[in-house]
């Protein structure tokens, strides 16, 4: 039987995360010796771990890994990462290496400062596998290609890399472990290439599994809003970070009010951005029309109370979180990026809208105003296919 790891950066509430839990699920019990390891050992789905996987952390916090509290435990374990294993030195360049071009770009992102330091400073694994899956780039990605011992080395990228942050100085030659590297989507194969052209025969596309059949069961579960509201309700879910633009919905919101609109804007997902909307949506006036309700373990019940699902982001890799407002028929707003145009057929199935306020809001307000318009588009959303676990086992194929 061959024994397998998979590692992951954490199992807080996100697409990849639930992505992996599914591919999981189906690996679980089958010809594979599978085991789980995250980098930093806490997140609300890690008791989500299917029976018959061999979690290696040694405890389980299922506590949130974006707010408050999980962001200062997540500081110490990334302080205990820098003195563990030693070479303080080496994890200190690490740090100097990747914070020019964020200097540079004005955006400073904690994560990929130091995703060299937690790698290099995790607990290490004794054990030599068949074969090792880095699920996400970063730690992950870094951990696998220099800390453990396989046969093989794959690794999936699910992001937009030049958007994202990393850069090739920062991998430092980590892809160069990999014997394959996979892509979500073709939108994230070219970006990615952009950085590491030298990858170009080891790369290939493999799409996130999506339970359209689990997502729909999920959905007729107790939950959902519970503010009492009779207008009509906005969704949009995802982690509160420069990535999701909410910054900019915040201002579309406000146009969408003073345009007389009786509707509520609903956001499920958590990040460092938490503080800066909350003061944006102060600012604006909008405590009772803006409401950031944190993650939540089934928001599938929120998709399906909702009137439209909005996903007016900077940049996108393949979201998952569209592909679950796809399956629940929602009638969907995305802003014209690679990924969301890939997903959204304008006028077919869902509306796209360029990244500005006046256009997030009119192109929203061309379907609060039209219920059958709505309809029409949510009908066709759901009628979209997702890949099966049969598909995505082509991961452990060789």
């Amino acid at each position: 039987m061959k024994k397998v790891l998979f590692v992951i950066n954490t199992l807080g509430v996100g697409g990849a995360e639930r992505a992996l839990l599914e591919l999981l699920e189906g690996l679980a019990g089958g010809a594979y010796d599978i085991n789980l390891y995250l980098m930093l050992g806490r997140g609300q789905l890690m008791d989500q771990v299917p029976e018959g996987i061999q979690l290696l952390n040694p405890s389980i916090n299922t506590g949130s890994v974006l707010d408050g509290p999980g962001r200062r435990a997540l500081a110490g374990m990334v302080a205990a990462c820098f003195f563990r294993n030693g070479k303080w030195a080496g994890k200190l360049a690490s740090v100097l290496c990747a914070l020019p071009p964020m200097l540079r770009r004005r955006r400073i992102q904690l994560d990929k400062l130091l995703w060299r330091v937690v790698s290099d400073g995790t607990v290490r694994l004794d054990t030599r596998y068949d074969v090792a899956v880095a699920w996400l780039e970063g730690g992950a990605a870094y951990f696998v290609a220099d800390h453990v011992q396989a046969g093989k080395k794959l690794a999936v990228v699910h992001i937009d890399y030049t958007q994202s942050g990393y850069t090739r100085a920062q991998d430092c030659g980590c892809w160069s472990a990999f014997q394959k590297i996979f892509v979500v989507s073709e939108e994230i194969r070219s970006p990615f290439l952009q950085v590491h052209p030298e990858c170009r025969d080891r790369v290939h596309v493999l799409p996130n599994i999506v339970n359209q059949e689990k997502i729909r069961r999920l959905a007729q579960e107790p939950g959902g809003f519970s503010d009492g509201w009779t207008g009509l309700r906005l969704l949009s879910v995802g982690r509160l970070t420069y990535q999701k633009a909410f910054d900019t919905a915040i201002e579309a919101m406000k146009l969408l009010k003073d345009a007389g609109y009786s509707v509520r804007w609903y956001v499920l997902g958590e990040g460092e951005q938490r503080g800066a909307l909350e003061k944006k949506i102060a600012a604006l006036g909008l405590e009772e029309d803006f409401l950031l309700l944190g993650t939540v373990k089934n928001p599938f019940p929120y998709y399906a109370q909702s009137d439209v699902y909005v996903h007016a982001t900077r940049y996108e890799g393949w979201s998952i979180a569209v592909q679950e407002a796809q399956t629940l028929g929602c009638a969907i707003v995305v802003s014209d990026t690679s990924g969301n145009r890939r997903q959204v057929v304008h006028n077919r199935d869902g509306l796209l809208c360029t990244l500005r306020p006046e256009d997030i809001a009119r192109t929203i307000g061309c379907l609060l105003s039209d219920e059958d318009r709505r309809k029409r588009l949510g009908e066709a959303a759901r009628t979209k296919k997702t890949a099966a676990r049969e598909t995505v086992r082509a991961l452990l194929e060789f």
